[in-house]
């Protein structure tokens, strides 16, 4: 047994490029995994001047000097950033307020409907069923009170550390992009020569990596928007805020639209009830749903190497789990360089063989 993990070793570790690549994955998760919370706006930062890296190349490209177009490109991100925040923001906490306090009346309209069906199915529900779940829903909300309160009461420091990070990230995405020739040059000058391998996994998902992130952005925004103006058509109450959800619920694929479809279809009941109006809405949310993923998707993601589903939902929980929201949005992504790693490994070894197609 030890001979077979030697020789294991050997044939995939002798080299010493492939060596370091273990070791730049191995410190980088690491960092990230023991320090992403410290480093969060550090990290933040980069990511957000890697996707503004790509309109200052393209604006470099047409001619302008680079000085020119970070600014260009800064200042746009900036109007975004504060109208996301004095726009956006108080619309959507405005919304979730309202939902908040319309939460008695939903659960006692649910109450009465529950309550009915003993009446009409006792062989599948008693009365005694119904008191029961009533008591739980009462108590699950009254512990969901009781924890918006403390929330409420401990939020001042988040609130600081907030407004910190609000001023503090602009400022490291303008010398991101600014000085990215020379930070580059100074992260290079600490690493070894031999690293050919890590440039080439990194020349495989670079172009992959930007072209998710690019296109996922789209597809938030479209699907909220879309999703928006078509609440909004139909007269659905809370239409910004549940259109914000389903945008966002693209961030996770396969779960976030399954879970999203709770909120949208219990407001839609107690707003309607088991009428044509909530069919009609739920049948539109489907329709939305599906153009996302037969249409909106493949557009936006052509050129992202193909994963399979497996794959994807088992990167969703690994890196989910790890690093939150941020490791779920780039799971992916991630998923996609560990495939780039097994593709590119076994060829530094003079393996010939055909790589799997989907080997993540």
């Amino acid at each position: 047994m030890i001979t077979i993990i030697q020789d294991w070793f050997r044939r995939y570790f002798s080299d010493p490029e492939v060596a370091i690549l273990a070791l730049l994955l191995f410190f980088g998760s690491a960092l990230i995994f023991f320090f992403g919370d410290l480093l969060a706006p550090v990290v933040a930062s980069v990511i957000i001047a890697y996707f503004l890296e790509s309109i200052v190349g393209i604006m470099e490209r047409k001619g302008a000097v680079r000085m020119a177009a970070v600014l260009v490109v800064f200042i746009a991100f900036m109007m975004l950033l504060l109208f996301a925040i004095f726009g956006l923001m108080p619309l959507l906490s405005r919304q979730f307020t309202q939902l908040f306090q319309q939460l008695p009346q939903m659960v006692g309209t649910g109450q009465n409907l529950l309550m009915s069906l003993p009446e009409h199915y006792p062989t599948f529900i008693t009365a005694s069923q119904v008191d029961d779940l009533m008591a739980g829903i009462r108590s699950e909300l009254a512990t969901w009170g009781q924890d918006l309160v403390t929330l409420s009461l401990s939020s001042l420091p988040g609130l600081l550390t907030l407004v910190i990070y609000v001023v503090l990230m602009p400022l490291l995405v303008f010398f991101f992009l600014k000085d990215k020739a020379r930070i580059l040059g100074w992260v290079t000058g600490y690493m070894p020569r031999a690293r050919g391998l890590a440039a080439q996994v990194w020349s495989d998902v670079d172009l992959q990596i930007g072209n998710y992130v690019r296109g996922k952005f789209w597809e938030i925004m479209i699907v909220w928007i879309v999703s928006f103006v078509v609440f909004s058509l139909m007269g659905l109450k809370f239409a910004f805020l549940l259109g914000f959800a389903i945008g966002v619920s693209v961030v996770v694929p396969y779960v976030g639209a399954v879970l999203v479809t709770i909120p949208v279809a219990a407001v839609a009941f107690f707003q309607w009830g088991l009428s044509s109006e909530f069919l009609y809405l739920m049948i539109a949310y489907f329709v939305i749903q599906a153009l996302d993923g037969t249409v909106l998707v493949p557009l936006l993601f052509s050129e992202v190497t193909n994963l399979h589903p497996i794959a994807i939902i088992v990167a969703v929980l690994v890196f989910g789990g790890l690093w939150g929201v941020l490791g779920a949005f780039f799971a992916i992504p991630l998923a996609t360089l560990v495939q780039a790693v097994l593709i590119a490994w076994p060829r530094i070894n003079g393996d010939t063989g055909n790589p799997p197609e989907t080997a993540a």
